[in-house]
């Protein structure tokens, strides 16, 4: 059986012209380039991402039942072609959003130049825009004694963020005031945010174990040192008694007495370039006392 397999195999690499011109290098790469944009463009972070993985598996089927009508295994053969055609027919219904998207996309007038737009500048303005929709939260957190504890995590293999509440939704000053509402379930954990999105919420952090931390840090404070010790996390933790606010990075706690030194860390945090200060942005917004930094010895 191996034997007719591998003769199988041979003879059909013998009856292919494999004399590439240049001309076939240049439509093999125009074809995948082709399907690239398509799949990053309206296949790619959606729900049927997962499909496609599917079609290459039909494809793996459609060969193999060639294979096994080629070696007189016709009933098998005849079966999962039939079984692999109509579920590639099913695609079409499947896949009906992302077509629709896609006819709708080739009709706008400057489809071309979007299809080859990295939206690099994009990613970077929504990127500040995550900055800012922070910094107005913790702005509000502060004045109002709200307390929070977000953590802001690059690598979520080393992460407690399953133990909580998954949400993988963008980060909005709008949801985050209401997750740490104090008449919400979620308001007592911490909330994750990888990139500009918010991980989960309401999620558990270890406790630091360090005996010379001092009394007045309540369980928000520790657990951010907690965090900041075991990861290379950055954890803003926001004083539900005094609105202080600071991150702890390393197991080293930082307190703010402006917002323009928050923003400017948290750009640093996040990789965001740093931008140009308006005037009413120069001014003190948090009511705490003097710069203090609390180093773990």
């Amino acid at each position: 059986m191996i034997s007719d397999i591998s003769a199988y195999i041979q003879n059909l690499i013998g009856l292919m012209d494999l004399s590439f011109s240049w001309t076939n290098i240049v439509e093999i790469f125009v074809i995948v380039l082709i399907l690239w944009l398509f799949y990053k463009k309206f296949i790619k972070n959606t729900q049927s991402e997962k499909f496609v993985k599917g079609a290459f598996f039909l494809v793996f089927l459609w060969i193999f039942s060639e294979i096994l009508i080629r070696f007189d295994l016709k009933i098998l053969g005849v079966f999962l072609k039939a079984i692999v055609t109509l579920i590639s027919l099913s695609l079409i219904v499947i896949f009906q959003p992302e077509l629709r998207r896609f006819l709708g996309f080739l009709g706008q007038v400057d489809f071309v130049n979007k299809l080859f737009d990295n939206s690099s500048k994009n990613k970077d303005d929504k990127r500040i825009d995550v900055v800012k929709e922070i910094v107005e939260s913790v702005k509000y957190f502060s004045k109002s004694h709200t307390g929070a504890l977000i953590v802001f995590q690059s690598d979520l293999s080393n992460t407690y963020y399953d133990v909580g509440t998954v949400l993988n939704a963008d980060v909005s000053t709008e949801l985050l005031l209401t997750i740490f509402h104090p008449n919400t379930p979620l308001h007592d954990g911490a909330v994750v945010i990888n990139g500009d999105k918010i991980i989960s919420a309401g999620v558990l952090l270890p406790l630091t174990e360090d005996p010379k931390l001092s009394w007045k840090y309540g369980t928000r404070h520790r657990a951010a040192i907690g965090m900041s010790e075991v990861s290379d996390a950055a954890c803003l933790v926001v004083s539900e008694e005094t609105g202080d606010v600071s991150i702890s990075i390393d197991g080293t706690l930082k307190k703010y007495d402006d917002l323009v030194t928050l923003k400017a860390d948290l750009e640093s945090i996040l990789g965001v370039k740093t931008s140009d200060e308006s005037e009413d942005e120069n001014k003190t917004v948090f009511k705490i006392n003097n710069f203090i930094t609390i180093k773990k010895k």
